[in-house]
């Protein structure tokens, strides 16, 4: 299957129409009919279902357009770490992380690199350790920033020289907030937003019982997403300090547990890994800062 005809499949899925895919890619309806009729029929799978007024996907259609997005992804990654020489690197460096405040760190070597490399270009997606490692296994992701604990073997890393702290995100006018410190025995028949990804690891073991024992009303993958739940009163998020403002006019205050919970992290990317020479720079970069703790947060 040719790259340029997967161009033409993902044009006709954006444009939800023959004519107005054939327009966006300068081709006649004629042709471009019978290059996705082609594909049908060398797949033997219907991938369109063609109404009067727009054309939608097919199951199989569905399944095509997302490898289709990764395949395109990837030849254009490739092409830019090709074209791009020693005196002039440029290039897109992709990085995947869950929140945390330690992507300042990443932000500010990134920064120096791009004194140094103006062409070069930084992609930040925010998802959890499930995502971000799937993202690196099918090489869409260069780096991913991954909390522990997690499995490795896989895995080449570096330890970031930054911890998050645990905490309960709660408004300013809960029972809770004016305490220094939260126990275990305080959330107890309170209405709980725990993370997802939390729900396994070190803070169920802080919890000291069973998730099966709290009130959990709600579960995240994106604490923004939760604090919302928690201005408009729904619970409190179970949580890392310093990813929402709670100062000012904020509704919500932090507070963190007790016993102290942290949690540490690393930058990962997958073993024998060909990078860019733009990866290359910002790798070097990451083990000199990281090594020498050039950068605080």
């Amino acid at each position: 299957m040719e790259i340029r005809v997967l161009q033409y499949f993902l044009a006709v899925a954006k444009e939800e129409s023959i004519s107005g895919a054939a327009k966006f890619l300068h081709l006649s309806q004629p042709t471009l009919s019978r290059q996705l009729k082609d594909m049908e029929q060398m797949l033997g799978k219907q991938l369109f279902i063609r109404g009067n007024r727009k054309i939608t996907l097919t199951q199989e259609g569905i399944i095509l357009k997302k490898r289709a997005e990764e395949i395109i992804a990837l030849v254009k990654k490739a092409e830019n770490e090709i074209i791009s020489s020693d005196e002039n690197i440029a290039g897109d460096i992709y990085i995947g992380s869950g929140e945390t405040d330690a992507v300042r760190l990443i932000a500010k070597i990134a920064a120096d690199l791009q004194k140094k490399f103006p062409k070069i270009c930084f992609h930040i997606s925010s998802s959890d350790a499930i995502d971000v490692l799937e993202g690196l296994d099918k090489g869409l992701l260069d780096f991913g920033i991954i909390m522990d604990p997690a499995n490795l073997d896989k895995y080449e890393y570096l330890k970031i020289p930054a911890k998050d702290t645990w905490g309960i995100l709660m408004r300013k006018d809960s029972p809770l907030s004016q305490k220094s410190f939260i126990a275990a025995e305080d959330l107890q028949n309170m209405p709980l937003i725990i993370s997802r990804q939390a729900m396994n690891g070190p803070l169920v073991q802080w919890l000291k019982q069973g998730l099966d024992t709290f009130h959990i009303v709600s579960t995240y993958s994106l604490i923004y997403n939760a604090s919302l739940m928690v201005e408009e009163g729904v619970g409190y998020a179970l949580a890392i300090d310093k990813i929402i403002n709670t100062t000012g006019n904020s509704q919500l205050c932090f507070i963190p547990l007790s016993p102290k919970l942290e949690i540490g992290m690393q930058i990962v990317w997958k073993k024998y890994q060909v990078f860019s020479k733009a990866s290359q720079q910002f790798l070097m970069r990451l083990q000199q800062a990281f090594y020498q703790n050039q950068y605080e947060k």
